[in-house]
């Protein structure tokens, strides 16, 4: 299910909405009806929506199975030989350990609970700093689990949604996570939509934004200052992303270089903030045949125990909330390999979860998308130099066909 709540209303009338917006200025109220109007003909989308894209996660054991076979089925992910084979084997025979993983944070992912807590903020925010353009809804659509893509249209179809603003959460694109997600939901606009009712437009990256790089600096400095007064600027940071195999990186996907930039923008800001410690990026969460992207952070960490540090701050660099991949893989998993190599003071930058500076920023990029008219980036329309599938060259002529470009 996604959230249900206010039928979004977008352009309604000011003085209606002024009523019911306690923090609206009774100052400006003669000059609303012009604002509006000016703000109104200038979008002309109707009612809007806000779709936030995800890998989703399992909510119970009995997803689990399937959770993986969804993966390892998608090619915009892993490319295996005899993929339907092949994948469906990898993902049985992961099964029972990841069930056992998820068990040891709780039984299923807290990924959509975070989503649903950072969708209301988002949409909150904006209905304070955008009235004009609300109320605003959200949609939750996962690529792997419910609630999926195919729901959340469903739902914006029934809700006589106009215009929906496709807001992936991966901060940093990739083919293989934000890619597969806009193919997937071409794939389901084609199905259910084929007479193009829903008009799109889509936020693909957001890695270099201010905001949210002041949220991660947050995290991280939060942590620097636990350490221990003689190590405290000499601790290393580890960075750490989900890795990417290295045949996707081969055919020019952009991932690394984005993930490195936003990781450049935190260092610099904690310079700012006077942090100096050395870092690093690293990778996590290879799994499978594949070559896959180095160094990869449980070895690193191991190296850096080895090198006789005893301290390390860890940082999820490429995870807005809290999933498998920071409560269990980074705190159990990596946690237990700092012990084991002599680390004692190991620490892990909070997600950034419901941080309120990371809500804002949400808002602000969404409000900043509706103010510039729903632009499509460059970098999206941009193939990559390497070899793509078809399925990702008709998704991009279908994102073209929708686009309002930048100038």
């Amino acid at each position: 299910m996604v959230r249900r709540g206010r039928q979004p209303s977008f352009c309604s009338s000011p003085n209606a909405r002024a009523s019911s917006n306690s923090t609206a200025d009774p100052e400006d109220e003669s000059d609303a009806p012009a604002l509006h109007a000016s703000r109104c003909a200038r979008v002309g989308v109707g009612k809007l929506g806000i779709l936030m894209m995800n890998m989703g996660g399992p909510r119970t054991q009995e997803d689990v199975a399937q959770f993986l076979s969804n993966i390892f089925l998608d090619r915009d992910i892993i490319k295996l030989p005899m993929q339907n084979i092949l994948g469906q084997f990898i993902a049985r025979r992961r099964v029972e350990k990841v069930k056992r993983q998820y068990m040891e944070i709780g039984g299923g992912s807290p990924i959509e609970k975070w989503t649903r807590i950072q969708g209301d903020g988002m949409v909150n925010a904006l209905d304070r700093t955008s009235p004009e353009t609300g109320p605003h809804k959200y949609y939750v659509g996962f690529r792997y689990t419910e609630p999926s893509i195919r729901s959340a249209v469903e739902e914006m179809l029934s809700d006589n949604i106009d215009h929906v603003i496709a807001f992936t959460q991966y901060q940093q694109y990739s083919g293989s996570t934000t890619g597969s997600n806009f193919n997937e939901l071409y794939r389901v606009q084609r199905q259910l939509d084929p007479g193009s009712k829903l008009r799109w437009s889509f936020i693909d990256r957001w890695g270099a934004h201010p905001k949210l790089i002041s949220a991660f600096a947050d995290r991280v400095e939060a942590q620097v200052k636990r350490l221990k007064d003689d190590v405290r600027q000499k601790t290393p940071i580890l960075f750490s992303a989900h890795s990417l195999p290295l045949n996707v990186v081969d055919r020019g996907d952009p991932y690394v270089a984005e993930v490195g930039g936003t990781v450049a923008y935190v260092v610099d800001e904690l310079r700012r903030r006077g942090i100096t410690n050395p870092y690093r990026l690293t990778w996590q969460s290879a799994v499978g045949p594949l070559r896959w992207l180095a160094p990869q952070t449980e070895d690193a960490i191991k190296s850096y125990g080895g090198k006789g540090y005893k301290s390390l701050v860890m940082v999820p660099i490429a995870f807005t909330s809290d999933h498998i991949e920071t409560l269990f893989e980074l705190d159990i998993e990596y946690g237990e390999t700092a012990q084991k190599a002599g680390i004692g003071q190991y620490l892990r930058a909070e997600a950034l979860n419901d941080h309120p500076p990371f809500i804002d920023a949400l808002a602000t990029i969404v409000k900043e998308h509706i103010d510039a008219d729903f632009p499509t980036s460059a970098q999206l329309l941009l193939p990559d130099p390497g070899e793509e599938s078809e399925q990702t060259a008709q998704t991009r002529q279908w994102i073209a066909s929708q686009a309002r470009p930048l100038d």
